[in-house]
């Protein structure tokens, strides 16, 4: 598909689902030609293999991560994904307009929960004692100012 048609195809889906950015569709389209490359789903014989949902969903997080780094949570809300099940709702509607295909086991079930955001575009970034204590459920420590009073007048 070339780009103007791709754009096309976009504009089209996003007229009837209005949950998610344009941008997020190309994005996929770039994710999943990544994790394809990744996998090296091409036979010898130069003949596409299919890439599941669990391959591609970690497709999308290492692509994410390499593209946005420490935004990637940032970029993801701006475009409306907040949940793997986005990326399975993504995916769906550019299969429903004609790009990329699907087999019959494929399920949009296959994108639900699959993993969490803040672990896995998030924590990667964070410094390693506050990722520590974040995945623990643990609330940060406050600050504490060495040698100075809070209260007015040097008390």
């Amino acid at each position: 598909m070339d780009d103007a048609s791709l754009v096309k195809v976009i504009r089209q889906i996003c007229a009837k689902d209005k949950r998610y950015h344009p941008g997020a569709y190309f994005f996929m389209m770039e994710a999943l030609d990544y994790t394809a490359r990744t996998l090296e789903k091409h036979t010898k014989e130069g003949v596409e293999r299919h890439v599941t949902g669990a391959e591609l969903l970690e497709g999308i997080r290492a692509f994410t991560v390499q593209q946005f780094g420490p935004m990637s949570l940032t970029v993801l809300g701006a475009w409306g994904v907040k949940k793997t099940r986005d990326f399975g709702a993504l995916v769906f509607n550019l299969v429903e307009a004609g790009k990329p295909r699907k087999t019959d086991a494929d399920r949009i079930e296959d994108f639900d929960d699959v993993y969490d955001f803040h672990e896995a575009f998030a924590k990667p970034f964070l410094p390693k004692n506050e990722a520590r204590t974040r995945s623990a459920g643990r609330p940060r420590r406050p600050v504490r100012r060495s040698g100075r009073s809070n209260k007015k007048g040097g008390e």
